[in-house]
């Protein structure tokens, strides 16, 4: 029997994606695990893996077709034993489109409850997917052979896994993605903030000479989220200036003695770690605001801002506060390259407890960044630079850096916000606390 290859929905707030390439042909052999395409969603550029075996029998979206909806058949799968003319004819009555009852069905069901009782019940990015279904029917748990290998590998248990494939067919994406405790511990980590209507635009007319480039996905993502975010959560902005020569001096002694290993540490991986340890120091701001309640983190798993050709994107350094600095700056080069080639899969970038973004690289002193919900904080990180300070009591030149925290003032009071940033600055300027 012909099988439909449907658009997927591979992340929690995709409703569509382009087709950016087809890695196989019209009339190929296709194995269960197999990477068919490459679609651009609305995070990064991802693999597309086969759940189901058989012969290519007709692509129907050719590749480079944007604004794909998620549920649309872009191909047709002959299984064995069956031609493929005689597939392509037992599919050629249906259309192409995503199922209307199953479309609106979805639909009612992301809207029966609110993204704040979605983070108090604990409901993960896989749940909210739009083509994530229950893996398990009649006591089988449907799983692709690559997945079933993943898992058997990590010693993960199929069955508490949601799938995200074709009917909720388990996929690699989903076993490399799963943390048996990520509900129980951080219900709201890889929740994804419902998105506010945007507000109708006038077509942009201008007598003056230009170019103009269409949004892709990521972009498109960008500017919904940021909307959201500073139309609907209350910012307050904390500033301190911070000395930052003894974090320079350990810098250097570390790395002198790391490189045999060849690790390089950045004034950003310690940055990463000062933040995650002052978070678990005032746990008040490792927190989301859900509704009536307040969720608070148990570890600091901190969203890195990297800029990457597609836009900006925040790989996530989980447990940051126990993971030592040679770690973190490994697993951030890692993440970063990834970033930056589109290659991130939705477990590195989705979730996350608080955000950093460092401009210093650009000479920028200081500046304001906007929240990323549901986080409750995120630290804006400026230059480190020569200047005129006070040191016991006298004039001298020292390397000073300003950081300003921005907090949602729903769940964060300015003093449990000033305490934070107090608690950063003894860290960065008594570093050894970082190493400890």
């Amino acid at each position: 029997m012909a099988v439909e290859i449907k658009m997927p929905a591979l992340s929690p707030t995709m409703e569509e994606g382009t087709l950016a390439k087809w890695l196989l042909k019209e009339g190929d052999e296709v194995v269960s695990g197999d990477i068919m395409a490459e679609i651009e969603t609305d995070k990064a550029t991802m693999e597309f893996e086969a759940v189901d075996e058989g012969i290519i029998a007709k692509i129907l979206v050719p590749e480079g077709s944007e604004n794909v909806a998620v549920g649309t058949v872009i191909a047709i799968l002959a299984e064995d034993g069956e031609s493929t003319d005689d597939a392509v004819a037992a599919m050629s009555g249906k259309s192409a489109a995503p199922e209307p009852a199953k479309a609106e069905a979805q639909s009612s069901a992301s809207e029966e409850k609110p993204v704040e009782e979605k983070i108090v019940a604990g409901e993960t990015s896989n749940a909210t997917s739009t083509t994530g279904t229950s893996s398990q029917k009649d006591g089988r748990v449907k799983a692709s052979p690559l997945a079933r290998r993943i898992a058997s590998n990590k010693g993960v248990d199929l069955a508490a896994v949601t799938g995200t494939g074709p009917k909720g067919r388990i996929v690699k994406a989903d076993v490399e993605g799963f943390t048996p405790d990520a509900a129980a511990k951080a219900p709201a980590a890889a929740v994804t903030s419902t998105s506010a209507a945007p507000a109708e635009t006038k077509p942009f007319t201008t007598d003056i000479p230009h170019s103009s480039e269409k949004l892709n996905n990521v972009r498109k993502v960008i500017a919904r989220r940021l909307t959201e975010a500073k139309q609907t959560v209350p910012h307050i902005y904390l500033t301190v200036n911070i000395q930052l020569d003894a974090l320079l001096k350990l810098r250097g002694q570390l790395n002198s003695a790391l490189e045999s290993k060849g690790i390089k540490l950045s004034v950003n991986d310690l940055l990463i770690k000062a933040l995650a340890k002052a978070l678990m120091e005032v746990p008040k701001c490792n927190v989301s605001f859900a509704g009536d309640q307040l969720i608070t983190y148990e570890r600091a798993d901190i969203s890195v801002a990297v800029a990457a050709p597609s836009g900006l994107i925040t790989p996530i350094i989980k447990e940051a506060d126990t993971k030592s600095l040679s770690a973190i700056s490994t697993e951030m080069k890692e993440l970063a390259g990834k970033a930056r080639e589109g290659k991130l899969q939705p477990h590195e970038y989705q979730g996350g407890t608080a955000s950093i973004s460092n401009m210093g690289m650009f000479g920028i002193s200081q500046f304001d960044a906007v929240i990323n919900p549901p986080q409750g904080m995120i630290l804006a990180v400026g230059a480190g630079e020569k200047r005129p300070a006070v040191i016991d009591d006298s004039l001298q030149i020292a390397t000073m850096m300003g950081v300003t925290g921005s907090f949602d003032h729903r769940s964060i009071d300015g003093a449990d916000g000033a305490q934070l940033m107090k608690a950063l600055k003894d860290l960065i300027e008594n570093p050894m606390g970082l190493v400890a």
